[in-house]
């Protein structure tokens, strides 16, 4: 079975890089849609991983559970904080623009930062 282990240093080093790359990117052309770009491919990979998770066989279970179980974690935490960047960088795309964004009610943490 190939499972994609994001849990690889070298390969979480390189995604969380990507990522943070994405949302200076989406920061600086003031764009809320790049930082979608990785929120939707870390939603892909949890489906991709949990789907995984459910089609193991007994004989391969204990071997691959704690692996994709951390990439499992590995991935929402990722989604937690591109979700973040992807509300702060439309914010800022609002602002630019001068025009309302839908809902305001994250303003307090926007005041704060």
């Amino acid at each position: 079975m190939n499972i994609l282990d994001i849990s690889d240093p070298i390969t979480l080093l390189l995604l969380t890089l990507g990522t943070v790359l994405l949302i200076f990117l989406g920061r600086e052309l003031k764009k809320s849609y790049i930082p979608a770009i990785p929120l939707v491919a870390f939603l892909i990979l949890t489906i991709f991983h949990v789907a995984q998770l459910v089609t193991l066989g007994n004989a391969t279970f204990e071997q691959y559970q704690p692996i994709l179980l951390r990439c499992i974690a590995i991935d929402c935490i990722m989604i937690f904080v591109t979700f973040f960047a992807y509300l702060w960088i439309d914010d800022i795309e609002c602002k630019f623009k001068k025009k309302k964004s839908l809902d305001n009610s994250l303003d307090w943490l926007w005041r704060s930062i």
